[in-house]
């Protein structure tokens, strides 16, 4: 039975530490903040609740699995998950719109049709064929098994089978989102469509690589779901899981640096109100790979060639805004409903200059939750656009949070006329709020890893090369969402509880 030190208590390092817990080892948690959950948060007042980081959960399945493998309750048993229904709501620049049902093709199929003209629903269709290609072959080596020592490999081809295209007297193969998008969808709104699921989580589709096509595929397939009470309902669960498990957590703690005796890592460096102090371990387990570098004295912890994503202030933020109403929800809204900006182009330049777009593509939450409202009289509403992060646009600077959010606003009206004429009020949360809860450098939001384009999609390994010391989270194979951050849990959990030998989890 090892002693294991957990730094931080996100979603990925608590779905480590409850796995950990049952094969028998001592884990303890050290948190700088007074919760669990790191992103997974909570805003609440005068009655209201609102989600602050992710709204909806996909591939529920990798937190069935955590609680299968921890426990005799079910995930079920815990939360109350709710299958969307339609997955989502579009509102696209020329006013069109479209209602998606949740898993189903056909009636994807159908819904494209009729929305957009006949012939829009086939042609994604064919594309969700194509990005199930790319899902089966990427998804063992890119979400269940730890990142190959020769990870080249997954960099150098590209999974999608993309459609050959005449372009200028030659033949050529998408090799980015948005070259799918354009040689293969051939309308803007199936485009904006397309488009969407990248900018959600922060990718450029003009510079990701063509396989993020599994990104709508995912939810296509799996579902989208929602957790009665709100997303902050799993990280509760999560939690409560690793404390039946007998995981140990210190809140309030500052992991300042990692110990090292005989060249692995020993233990914590801890600072709190009590002052300095150190946690002996055998085994440590951390966040952020840049983060854990400084922690470890500076050591490089990764080959200097190895992999090459950017650093994470540099990576994309969020801007959510939680909007109070007066009136009713109305009986039959969509859950989510994504308004799509009307000047497509000048988002994506905005994007590449590291601005907040003029008319950014907006997210709008609404649950149909009691839970988050003081009574049938009101609604609570979530918005929430991709942003710069801090490190690249000054979230604190006068007016700048609350301008951009009069924006957002805005274009949620677009869907929901008068909507201004209900807030009763609003918070407003910018990546300065990530960054205090998270730790992320500029309150960046890591993208899921993906392959091609020179690994520079790619995320590091969850083993470093300091003996001892494993990375877990967002920032590590194999990236950043929800199901992702349970995925990287499971690996960790595998490669300390089985060994280096660890070929995923099955």
């Amino acid at each position: 039975m090892a002693r294991i030190a957990v730094i931080g208590a996100g979603m990925g390092a608590m779905a480590a530490a409850a796995r950990l817990a049952v094969a028998g080892h001592r884990v303890a948690v050290y948190e700088r903040t007074e919760t669990y959950g790191g992103a997974v948060r909570r805003f609440e007042r005068d009655g209201f609740g609102f989600d602050t980081g992710p709204g909806l959960l996909a591939v529920p399945a990798v937190y069935r699995d955590l609680f299968i493998k921890t426990g005799k309750e079910p995930l079920e048993a815990c939360v109350e998950l709710v299958q969307v229904d339609p997955s989502a709501r579009h509102v696209f620049a020329d006013g069109t719109e479209v209602s998606l049902p949740n898993a189903s093709r056909a009636g994807v199929v159908a819904a494209l049709d009729e929305a957009l003209g006949a012939g829009a629903g086939g042609r994604w269709g064919d594309f969700l064929i194509r990005a199930r290609e790319t899902w089966d072959r990427t998804r063992r080596p890119l979400l269940e098994e730890p990142l190959w020592p020769n990870w080249q490999v997954l960099a150098e081809r590209e999974p999608y089978p993309a459609v050959p295209h005449k372009r200028l007297l030659r033949t050529r193969r998408a090799g980015t989102l948005a070259e799918v998008g354009a040689w293969e969808l051939r309308d803007p709104r199936l485009v904006a469509l397309l488009e969407s699921h990248a900018l959600a989580y922060g990718l450029d589709p003009r510079t990701a690589p063509a396989n993020a096509a599994v990104l709508p595929y995912m939810e296509h397939a799996f579902g989208t779901w929602y957790v009665r009470g709100g997303i902050r309902e799993l990280a509760r669960a999560v939690y409560e899981r690793c404390l039946a498990r007998k995981v140990e957590f210190h809140f309030g703690v500052e992991v300042t640096g990692i110990l090292e005796k005989d060249g692995r890592a020993a233990g914590l460096e801890l600072a709190d109100a009590e002052g300095p102090s150190v946690a002996e371990a055998d085994l440590v387990v951390g966040t952020g790979p840049w983060r854990l570098g400084e922690l470890a004295h500076g050591r490089e912890l990764y080959a200097p060639e190895g992999i090459g994503p950017t650093r994470e202030g540099m990576s994309p933020g969020r801007v959510v805004v939680c909007l109070a109403l007066s009136g009713a929800r109305d009986a039959d809204a969509a859950h989510r409903t994504v308004v799509h900006t009307p000047d497509r182009q000048a988002e994506l330049e905005a994007f590449g200059r590291g601005e907040p777009a003029a008319l950014p593509t907006v997210v709008m939450d609404r649950p149909d939750d009691p839970a988050l409202r003081p009574d049938g009289a009101h609604e609570s509403m979530v918005l929430t656009a991709t942003v710069p992060s801090q490190a690249r646009y000054d979230w604190e600077a006068a007016g700048a949070a609350d301008a951009f959010a009069d924006r957002m606003t805005a274009a949620a009206e677009r869907a929901l006329p008068g909507l201004r004429e209900r807030v009763l009020w609003r918070e407003v949360r910018t990546p300065v709020h990530t960054r205090l809860e998270t730790g992320a450098e500029g309150g960046a939001v890591p993208a899921p890893a993906l392959a091609a384009a020179e690994g520079s999609f790619l995320r590091p390994s969850n083993s470093t090369s300091l003996a001892g010391l494993f990375t877990v989270g967002g920032w590590s194979h194999p990236g950043g969402g929800l199901p992702h951050a349970g995925m990287s849990g499971a690996l960790v959990a595998g490669l300390i509880v089985e060994g280096p030998d660890f070929q995923g989890s099955q």
